[in-house]
């Protein structure tokens, strides 16, 4: 189901807590949401439609891709950039990463270890912030 994008930052502020098999309806949602969203939007976390999980969505070279409580457990070669986001006007300055590498769980809720780089480390970063309370 397509749901609307949230834009309270006092809500967005708050750190998520852990997703459950309970949230896997979440995150088809935010799947429906990002497609939706497409031509403005790369990745979405569950805060972004009002739910305080650690589930994150992003497009992966042209494939959506889920993640269940992500955490980035390594990260190298820093850079500033400046990035957007539907649920706040305007653009702002940040530091990211050109290698990360992340731990997360699939939708079977089974532990994963997975490096990425360039754009959609970048993608991944933002939406781990989302999920942290951090706003870009």
């Amino acid at each position: 189901m397509i749901r609307s994008i949230m834009k309270d930052p006092i809500f967005l502020a708050q750190k998520s807590v852990p997703a459950t098999p309970d949230d896997l309806p979440l995150a088809q949602d935010l799947l429906d949401t990002l497609a939706a969203n497409r031509e403005h939007c790369v990745g979405m976390a569950a805060n972004m439609i009002g739910a305080a999980k650690r589930v994150i969505v992003f497009d992966d070279n042209g494939t959506p891709t889920v993640m269940f409580n992500p955490e980035i457990v390594k990260s190298s070669q820093p850079y500033q950039t400046e990035e957007g986001c539907l649920s706040l006007p305007g653009v702002r300055k940040t530091t990211r990463y050109q290698n990360i590498k992340v731990q997360y769980q699939n939708a079977d809720f089974q532990v994963r270890l997975k490096t990425f780089t360039g754009w959609t480390a970048q993608i991944i970063q933002h939406e781990i912030d989302h999920c942290n309370g951090i706003l870009i």
